[in-house]
């Protein structure tokens, strides 16, 4: 399988702004590779690094060591093969739906008629097609993130990188954000790099699941095959006996790294 994301011995280390002796290395030894159209999910406890490699991912930041490539090129600057999809918001308040669609398609410089028919298409895919005059104020948090990620999909990127994009949402908007993205990824076969704190979400929708440790010097520690049938709905998956016995394999490794980190807030309160 080509690999659309590959990251080798990665490291990302901060230094103190007011102490340039004091330091915290955020992930280290770290090797992720995410081939062209395969989804992978990476879990681990709160303040694991999780968001860390997704900004290395995407460009935003450049390692302390180690090498980053995209489809077998050295990234150099912001990875332009990348769609991000924020956990935050991230629609401009003073556009339309629409008019946020439009603004990463504006920004490439793609002709006013075409790049319009490009946002109008994605909102109808993402069951918007009639909201389009709709202003960020004047939509559920379910129809926000639609527009989030037809905001990202539109630019049609060979890798998508999400961080934890539906996590403020009630369970059952969850669920049908979850299952969309699974049937317009279906669709495309995009490579995707899904960060998620939620390990139910993490089984349900990958092709792999990769386990962090707790941090400081966070790295991967497991790696697990989802080997359920695909096509999948999110709701039902979870019922099934393998299912359950994944989640209880990858639960066994996962529970004492949050336990870890866990600890490791309550001593820095």
């Amino acid at each position: 399988m080509t690999a659309a994301l590959d990251l080798q011995g990665v490291a990302c280390t901060f230094v103190s702004r007011n102490d340039p002796h004091q330091r915290y290395t955020a992930v280290r030894d770290v090797c992720l590779t995410i081939g062209a159209g395969e989804f992978v999910s990476v879990v681990g406890p709160t303040g694991c690094g999780k968001s860390t490699l997704l900004n290395v991912g995407a460009g935003l930041l450049e390692p302390s060591t180690g090498s980053v490539s995209v489809f077998g090129q050295p990234l150099v600057g912001i990875n332009r093969r990348a769609g991000y999809m924020f956990q935050a918001e991230s629609l401009m308040p003073w556009r339309t739906a629409l008019d946020n669609v439009l603004a990463g398609l504006e920004f490439q410089g793609r002709p006013p008629a075409e790049a319009r028919a490009l946002a109008q298409d994605w909102l109808r895919r993402v069951g918007l097609g009639g909201f389009g005059d709709r202003y960020p104020h004047q939509m559920s948090g379910g129809m926000r993130k639609r527009v989030s990620l037809a905001q990202t999909l539109v630019l049609d990127p060979d890798i998508m990188l999400m961080d934890e994009p539906f996590s403020a949402l009630d369970i059952q908007t969850r669920q049908l954000m979850e299952n969309e993205l699974l049937s317009l990824w279906a669709a495309k076969k995009k490579a995707v790099l899904f960060i998620t704190h939620d390990l139910d979400e993490a089984i349900a929708m990958s092709d792999r699941v990769v386990v962090l440790s707790a941090g400081p010097g966070s790295h991967p520690i497991g790696e697990f095959s989802i080997d359920i049938p695909r096509p999948r709905d999110v709701a039902e998956v979870k019922i099934t006996p393998r299912f359950i016995e994944l989640h209880q394999a990858i639960w066994s490794v996962l529970r004492e790294e949050v336990l870890k980190g866990y600890q490791q807030q309550l001593q820095a309160a």
